[in-house]
């Protein structure tokens, strides 16, 4: 009973915070300035993965290694962690040199007071553009912007950012489709020959798949594999 009193005296002298949350009048239009721009870098936050996947390199290699995982006939093997970790790193490597011009041309200036937010939007955007102008193609950008309505711009430069990302997105995909029909030829022809070999020795109720799941393993080892195809992924950008 004593502990017990202790306990709770001790409980009753510490002072809990107190969280309030509401709306209310105010006269200073900066309070109401620093609150929208608390919810637009909440937003920011909120939508930095699908930022990621769209607007960088991760698009094209989370596909290819998916094209691979596939072709191979691994089934789960690699494990989905390990291919999209190594995708995302590839693409903090493939994006670095435009992080680098993004930091040194817009959040370091920002950072010390030389340009305000509109300049430092603009100026780290920039960098960003110029990646997805030089991956995208004439045909997917001139899709997007006749479907938008809005005048023909006379350089892709012009391109508004808002046409310019989906038509980034669909190159990227085009391009990743391309990669993994290359893939998917050497692992086929393995798999119709071991499925023409066991044909015609009868053995018509042994899976295929288990006969040449080997050999591809052996091929791909055999080559380096990953080494090709990491590095033909990198150089592409």
């Amino acid at each position: 009973m004593l502990a017990g009193s202790a306990t709770a005296a001790h409980c009753q002298t510490i002072a809990l915070p107190n969280i309030q949350i509401g709306v209310g009048n105010t006269e200073n239009p900066a309070q109401v300035t620093v609150l929208l721009q608390v919810v637009a870098l909440l937003t920011v936050l909120s939508l930095a993965p699908a930022i990621l996947m769209l607007m960088t390199s991760f698009t094209r290699l989370a596909v290819v290694f998916s094209f691979l995982r596939h072709a191979l006939g691994t089934q789960q093997m690699p494990p989905n962690q390990v291919m999209l970790g190594l995708a995302l790193f590839l693409t903090f490597f493939v994006m670095m040199p435009v992080w680098q011009e993004v930091n040194s041309s817009a959040l370091q200036p920002y950072l010390n007071e030389e340009i305000s937010d509109a300049e430092a939007l603009r100026a780290g955007l920039e960098p960003i553009r110029r990646f997805m102008l030089h991956q995208t193609r004439e045909k997917d950008l001139g899709l997007f912007v006749k479907l938008s309505g809005g005048p023909k711009p006379e350089r892709p430069e012009n391109v508004d950012t808002l046409v310019l990302i989906p038509a980034f997105v669909i190159s990227e995909l085009k391009t990743a489709f391309i990669i993994g029909f290359v893939l998917y030829i050497p692992f086929l022809i393995i798999d119709m020959v071991v499925a023409s070999v066991l044909l015609s020795m009868g053995m018509m109720m042994l899976p295929p798949v288990m006969i040449s799941l080997p050999f591809k393993l052996m091929l791909f080892v055999l080559v380096d594999g990953w080494n090709l195809i990491v590095g033909s992924l990198v150089r592409s950008f």
